[in-house]
């Protein structure tokens, strides 16, 4: 699980806790290991823009817990829907690099470096779409194509990966997380729950009415996991947003 130090990760880890399962979490700072090891999972602290952090991950999970039945590509960034128009061409390169480098070849690496793993247990790929993957507004133009772009790979992936491994991805919306910007645009110490008249304009226009909390999309993660219930699932972004999508 990267991405797993907070937010819909570290729910997500407490949901798999839960159900029994063993859990590797992937985190970015040491600071983070601690508490995640005194729930029971084991560690990894790494960059998951870096392939050798995937590779450990897998490593980890396999010496550990015997093998590997699913990788969740969690970990993301936003962009606080920074408009081109307001980038430099170098920030908007730069930005460009740090945010697909996160959203998608964070991807890539955990599902090539877990591949092998996971046709030894038919075992599965979940990764962390967004609202922002199928319709316009949910980021500026950087997040929102990194996001169309996720969707696409998965779709790929459950392809080149049938009929051994399963890949699927959760589209949640709106969600009360500390979600952080990119380094390049000088976001990277913003938070999106931090932003309250941010956080009631996107609820304006959700129909359940609210923001979710991180527990809310859990449950998606438990059933794509599972080889029963959803054994004949593959390829496709489950939307958990509030029915945002269907209004607009």
């Amino acid at each position: 699980m990267t991405g797993a130090a907070s937010g819909i990760g570290r729910a997500v880890v407490h949901r798999y806790l839960r159900e029994d399962a063993q859990v590797v979490a992937v985190v970015r700072d040491d600071g983070d290991a601690a508490a995640l090891r005194a729930e029971g999972c084991e560690v990894v602290v790494g960059d998951v823009g870096e392939y050798a952090t995937a590779a450990g991950a897998v490593a980890r999970a396999r010496d550990a817990f015997g093998g590997l039945d699913a990788y969740v590509a969690n970990a993301g960034i936003w962009d606080f829907h920074k408009r081109i128009e307001k980038q430099t061409p170098d920030q908007l390169t730069a930005a460009f690099d740090e945010i697909f480098r996160v959203n998608l070849l964070g991807v890539l690496f955990g599902a090539r470096a877990a591949i092998g793993a996971l046709r030894e247990t038919r075992g599965c790929v979940i990764a962390t779409g967004s609202n922002a993957s199928f319709r316009a507004g949910g980021g500026g133009a950087l997040y929102t194509s990194s996001k169309f772009a996720l969707r696409g790979l998965v779709m790929q992936l459950a392809t080149e990966f049938a009929p051994d491994v399963r890949v699927n991805g959760v589209a949640p919306g709106a969600t009360a997380t500390g979600l952080a910007g990119a380094s390049a645009l000088g976001q990277a110490a913003r938070r999106l729950n931090a932003d309250a008249s941010r956080m009631d304009a996107m609820r304006d226009h959700i129909p359940m009415a609210r923001i979710a909390q991180p527990e809310d999309h859990t449950g998606l993660y438990v059933l794509l996991a599972s080889r029963t219930d959803s054994a004949y699932v593959t390829g496709a972004m489950f939307l958990s947003d509030g029915g945002l999508t269907l209004a607009t």
